[in-house]
């Protein structure tokens, strides 16, 4: 019935949001941050999320990049059951957007075009120095483990690291979707993470949706609540 309700929803919604977190991805292979065997619980010489902190990148650039070419340029994988499902709905028009915490870009390599990346992605990488882009290819592939360009000047990947502030554009355009949707699908996200857990308070449409393998702090205040994997709801939807 769960199913069936949510069916039905949908088919009623013609502007539909898509809020995303690292549940969207862990059945492409991409390990989450908190749950058991997430980045949060792995051992390294320092906690994973003072390794992604601006401070670490500035003063131990070397080792900010060794974890970082480690575990956070997944290249290889694809898309799964959801993105796919998203690239869909957003083609025949349902969609109006997504707001991801999400660097991977996974979304876009399934096809969607409406996608707000909260937290950046590693397909951008920017000279610190002379502005340059280049690929992550480029990072992964670089002889030294702090990459440079021509220019001598450091390559930062273009993510959002702990102590940085969100991009203006992107927050706004998020803001702007989620206020004109009238059905918000949050998924695979613990809604701790702060700024971006926060953007959720401005949906003002009919149904807000949350699926998530864990509860959540939000999870009393949803219209329905499904406790499964991201992909599985998604792909028994049509």
């Amino acid at each position: 019935m769960t199913y069936e309700l949510l069916q039905q929803w949908i088919d009623e919604s013609s502007k539909i949001v898509f809020f995303g977190g690292a549940g969207v991805s862990t059945e492409s292979g991409i390990p989450d941050f908190r749950s058991v065997d997430g980045l949060y619980h792995q051992k390294y010489d320092y906690p994973p999320e003072e390794i992604l902190s601006h401070t670490f990148f500035v003063r131990k650039p070397e080792e900010f990049f060794r974890f970082y070419r480690d575990k956070m340029l997944p290249l290889d994988a694809e898309p799964n059951a959801a993105h796919r499902k998203l690239a869909e709905w957003e083609k025949s028009g349902k969609l109006a957007g997504i707001v991801t915490q999400n660097i991977d870009g996974l979304h876009q390599k399934a096809g969607n075009q409406k996608v707000f990346e909260l937290h950046g992605s590693i397909h951008r990488n920017y000279c610190e120095r002379c502005g340059k882009f280049f690929p992550p290819e480029y990072i992964r592939d670089y002889p030294e483990l702090v990459p440079k360009c021509g220019c001598g000047g450091r390559i930062k990947p273009d993510v959002v690291l702990y102590e940085e502030g969100l991009d203006n554009d992107v927050v706004t355009g998020a803001v702007h979707a989620i206020s004109k949707a009238d059905l918000m699908i949050v998924a695979g996200t613990s809604l701790t993470v702060y700024p971006a857990a926060g953007l959720v308070r401005y949906f003002r449409g009919k149904h807000l949706i949350l699926i998530n393998r864990d509860a959540t702090p939000m999870d009393s205040e949803c219209d329905l609540v499904i406790h499964d994997k991201v992909g599985q709801v998604l792909s028994s939807l049509k």
